[in-house]
C-alpha cells in the first residue's frame, strides 16, 4: 500500500525535516503542515509545505479537507496532548488513518519513544500487564544494555528551543491566529531559554554545591523528581492543577512521616526555566512544617548521582523514576504513567512511604524494561546529529512496517535492535 504521510509539529530542530526526507527516500509521498515560523524554518522540503493560518476553531475542518484532498494514510506528530494534535488524532483514528506518535524516551536519555495510536496516558503500556508482557519476551534472550545516567543532548535541546521560538516572537507575521499551546506568551518563553542558556555557568556552580553538600552530608536521603509544570504528562496526567499543590503534599507526608534524622531532596527537571517559583515554594513549605533544614533542592545535573545513594524516590510520572526502579528503590507515583503497574509503585499513603517505604519487584521491571527496549524505545536523540542518525537508521522502516511495534513482538516479528553506543 501506497503511504502518504501528514506531518504536524515536531520536536525543536531538523529532526522532522530529516525523517520526511527519509520516507520520501522510502517511496512514500510526505506532507508538512507548519503553524508558525519555527515549524516552517525547520522544513526545507517547501514543495511539501502547507502553511496553516486560520484559526485554532477552523482547523479540524481544514484538517478533514486536507486528508481527503492528499489521500492521507498516515499522521506523525510529536505528543498527542495539545490542542491541534489532540483534534488530529480524533479525527485521524475515525478515517482509520495510522497515527505515529513520537515522545521523549520513557528510558532516557539514550532512547525515544515510537507509538502509535497515543503516549503516555494514551499508550498501549497502560492496559498491558507485566503478565502479557512476559508472554510476549518467551522467544527472546537478548541481553539487553544498562541505561546510561548521562543525557548527552542537553546543550542542543536548549539551543534549538531557543532558535524555534526566536523564529515565532520575531518573523511570526504570517501566522497571525497561532496561539501557543504552553500558558505564556512566546516572548516570555524565548527570555526564559535565552536567560538560562546566559546563567548556565552559575546554575552549574549552584547544582555542583547542593549535590556536594548533600553527598558529604552522611544523612538518608529520599529522592523528589520534579517535572515541569506546563509539561504535557503533568499537565494532563497528573492530579496537581500546579506545581505547589505537589509540593505541599509531599512536604507535609515527609514531616509526618520520615524518621527525624532522613533528609528530603528536591531534583529539578533538567530544562527546568524559572517560570515557576520552586525554590522559594519549597522553602517556604518546609518552613511551615518546620523541616527546613533537612530539606534541599538541586537544579538539574545527573540523576544517577543522587539516585545511587537514595532510600526512595517520588514523583507525580516523571519518566525519570524508571532510573529509581531500575535500581531497585522504592517508588511512590501520583499521576497516569506507563510504568504504574501494582509490582512497581507503591500504594501507601505519602507519611506511610516515608516511615517504610515498599521495594518493587526488580525481577518484574526488568522484564518490563526490556518489553519496553523490543518495541517502543529506540536508540537515538531529536536533537544531536549523531542522536538523529542512530534514531533514523530504526526508526523509518518501523513506520513503514504495517505492524505496531507491539502486535511485531507478539507476533515474534520485533524490530532489529541497534546495539548502544556510548561515546564520552
Amino acid at each position: 500500500m501506497h503511504k502518504v504521510f501528514l506531518f504536524l509539529q515536531g520536536p525543536h530542530g531538523p529532526f522532522f525535516h530529516r525523517l520526511g526526507r527519509m520516507l520520501r527516500a522510502a517511496g512514500s509521498d510526505v506532507w508538512r503542515v507548519g503553524f508558525n515560523q519555527g515549524d516552517s524554518a525547520f522544513w526545507h522540503h517547501r514543495e511539501s509545505y502547507i502553511a496553516y493560518t486560520g484559526t485554532v476553531e477552523d482547523w479540524p475542518d481544514h484538517l478533514q479537507s486536507l486528508i481527503a484532498d492528499k489521500g492521507v494514510t498516515d499522521l506523525v506528530l510529536y505528543g498527542d496532548t495539545r490542542p491541534i494534535h489532540s483534534e488530529a488524532v480524533t479525527i485521524a483514528k475515525a478515517r482509520g488513518l495510522t497515527v505515529h506518535v513520537f515522545e521523549e524516551g520513557y528510558l532516557r536519555p539514550y532512547w525515544i519513544t515510537y507509538e502509535r495510536g497515543g503516549a503516555n496516558g494514551h499508550s498501549r503500556l497502560m492496559s498491558t500487564s507485566v503478565a502479557q508482557m512476559r508472554k510476549a519476551l518467551k522467544r527472546l534472550d537478548l541481553d539487553l544494555p544498562d541505561t546510561p545516567s548521562k543525557w548527552g543532548d542537553m546543550r542542543q535541546h536548549i539551543f534549538y528551543g531557543a532558535l524555534y521560538h526566536w523564529f515565532v516572537m520575531f518573523l511570526n507575521m504570517r501566522y497571525r491566529h497561532f496561539r501557543p499551546h504552553r500558558n505564556i506568551t512566546v516572548g516570555r518563553e524565548l527570555w526564559l531559554y535565552l536567560r538560562r542558556i546566559t546563567f548556565m555557568p552559575f546554575l552549574w556552580f549552584d547544582r555542583v554545591q547542593a549535590t556536594w553538600r548533600i553527598k558529604t552530608g552522611g544523612f538518608p536521603y529520599h529522592l523528589a523528581l520534579l517535572q515541569l509544570e506546563h509539561d504535557a504528562s503533568f499537565r494532563d496526567h497528573g492530579p496537581f492543577d500546579t506545581m505547589a499543590d505537589f509540593l505541599a503534599v509531599l512536604i507535609e507526608g515527609f514531616a509526618e512521616g520520615a524518621p527525624a534524622h532522613h533528609h528530603l531532596v528536591f531534583k529539578a527537571h533538567p530544562l527546568e526555566d524559572g517560570r515557576v517559583p520552586i525554590r522559594q515554594d519549597i522553602r517556604r513549605l518546609a518552613a511551615k512544617h518546620g523541616v527546613t533544614d533537612r530539606v534541599h533542592y538541586v537544579r538539574g545535573g545527573k540523576l544517577a548521582r543522587l539516585l545511587n545513594d537514595a532510600r526512595s524516590a517520588v514523583t507525580v510520572n516523571s519518566t525519570a523514576a524508571q532510573q529509581a526502579l531500575w535500581r531497585g528503590l522504592p517508588l511512590k507515583a501520583f499521576g497516569t504513567a506507563v510504568y504504574l503497574k501494582p509490582e512497581f509503585v507503591s500504594t501507601q499513603t505519602m507519611e506511610a512511604f516515608f516511615t517504610n517505604p515498599n521495594r518493587p519487584d526488580s525481577r518484574a521491571y526488568r522484564d518490563y524494561r526490556h518489553y519496553l527496549l523490543e518495541t517502543s524505545q529506540i536508540t537515538g536523540s531529536f536533537y544531536s546529529s549523531r542522536g538523529r542518525r542512530q534514531l533514523l537508521r530504526q526508526v523509518v522502516d518501523m513506520m513503514l512496517s504495517p505492524e505496531d511495534p507491539y502486535d511485531a513482538l507478539d507476533a515474534g516479528r520485533p524490530a532489529p535492535r541497534q546495539h548502544l553506543q556510548v561515546v564520552k
